[in-house]
């Protein structure tokens, strides 16, 4: 049994220690807004947040994050930096297909709160992770200094 709290709720789940918090997410809890993609943390889109910090959730064991903070894309709208960052998506049309997108906001938010006047650059070093088969790469950038900017002025959308 590990006791866990996921976008600050506790959650007791009856899993072996090794089961990857991706399955945990999706299977155990029905949270389904982490995807899967690769399986071997390469891709991006199973992102999660543990303890702040972005964290692959296709390759960690739900025994690492035992007793530590889980944020999902589920949590984003709750999460002020998540609000302006999703709101900053729909104004730039950033999903095309929208699979990689939960994993794209989550290491989005990551950077803002790390980052909170990201240079271009820095975006781009940020989010190389983070895969987009349909080549949202300018439109996630722009999303991502739009929100940047709006943060940046006491924006609380």
């Amino acid at each position: 049994m590990a006791r866990l709290r996921i976008n600050g709720q506790p959650r007791d789940v009856n899993v072996p220690d090794d089961m990857p918090m991706l399955w945990v997410l999706r299977d155990e809890l029905g949270m389904t807004g982490t995807k899967f993609g690769c399986g071997m943390a390469l891709c991006g889109a199973c992102t999660v947040h543990v303890d702040g910090a972005p964290a692959r959730a296709c390759v960690t064991p739900v025994s690492a994050v035992a007793g530590h903070a889980v944020s999902t894309v589920e949590g984003m709208a709750a999460d002020p930096v998540g609000r302006v960052v999703q709101q900053a998506w729909i104004e730039h049309n950033v999903a095309q297909c929208g699979y990689c997108q939960a994993g794209q906001i989550m290491s989005a938010v990551s950077l803002l709160k790390a980052t909170p006047k990201p240079t271009p650059r820095q975006v781009d070093g940020a989010m190389s992770g983070n895969i987009c088969r349909c080549g949202t790469y300018p439109r996630i950038r722009a999303a991502i200094l739009q929100a940047a900017s709006q943060l940046g002025q006491g924006s609380k959308r």
